[in-house]
């Protein structure tokens, strides 16, 4: 069965040539050129990944995606965005992106993206049907892996699903130190092609969810080298 996916674009030369080159790969494509019937869409049928501009009539692509993520958390999302600034692709990434894309693109660059979306969705679910449910804990944090909850002191964090895949992985290798370079292919897959800096800015956001608020700080720097998930007091 081919895989569905959903382009939100309103510019109809961009949505057309994404449409005959995404069937050609052998894609079921839909073209939504609203921001609030891409979102209607998209909540409404089964996608295996959202292709989403961020200037839209009707409903801008941040907000899209802020609401498609309070209904829908795994169904995976690439922005794709004439914005090239490390702040407008932090937001988007922040509010629960996958991966984004800039315009002039290439179409290898976003089918490659898109492969690499669709392998972590399955990977993902492949584990969320192991037939008893993973739970990790370190210190006072525990994680639900089934469920996608995560608890530090009993109080409720709520992640994005980027975040709580990196704070999966730290924990898989708690006390070892992991690079950026481990970080990126374990996290965002061995396609990506940003910045390893994105790398950075989610450290802090994690840390500013599961550390700052509590007398035992978790999420270590390793100077010169990466990050490590081990016992510091503050």
């Amino acid at each position: 069965m081919s895989e569905r996916i959903l382009v939100i674009e309103d510019e109809d030369r961009i949505a057309r040539l994404l449409q005959l080159e995404l069937a050609h790969e052998g894609y079921e494509v839909a073209i939504e050129k609203t921001g609030r019937q891409g979102l209607k869409t998209g909540l409404s049928e089964a996608w295996d990944v959202i292709l989403l501009d961020i200037m839209l009539p009707e409903l801008n692509g941040i907000e899209v995606l802020r609401r498609f993520r309070n209904t829908n958390q795994t169904t995976p999302i690439i922005i794709i965005t004439a914005r090239d600034s490390i702040p407008d692709k932090v937001n988007g990434l922040d509010q629960g992106a996958n991966d984004y894309v800039t315009k002039p693109f290439e179409i290898e660059e976003v089918l490659a993206r898109i492969r690499s979306c669709i392998r972590l969705a399955k990977h993902i679910h492949e584990q969320n049907m192991e037939p008893s449910p993973k739970t990790l804990k370190v210190n006072s944090l525990v994680v639900k892996h089934r469920s996608h909850e995560v608890f530090r002191e009993g109080k409720r964090i709520i992640l994005t699903p980027r975040e709580f895949d990196l704070l999966v992985y730290l924990m898989e290798n708690w006390n070892l130190v992991v690079t950026r370079e481990q970080i990126i292919q374990h996290v965002w897959g061995y396609n990506f092609t940003g910045d390893t800096n994105v790398v950075d800015v989610y450290i802090r956001y994690l840390r500013k969810k599961i550390d700052y608020d509590f007398d035992t700080h978790l999420i270590q720097t390793i100077r010169g080298i990466g990050y490590s998930m081990r016992e510091s007091a503050k």
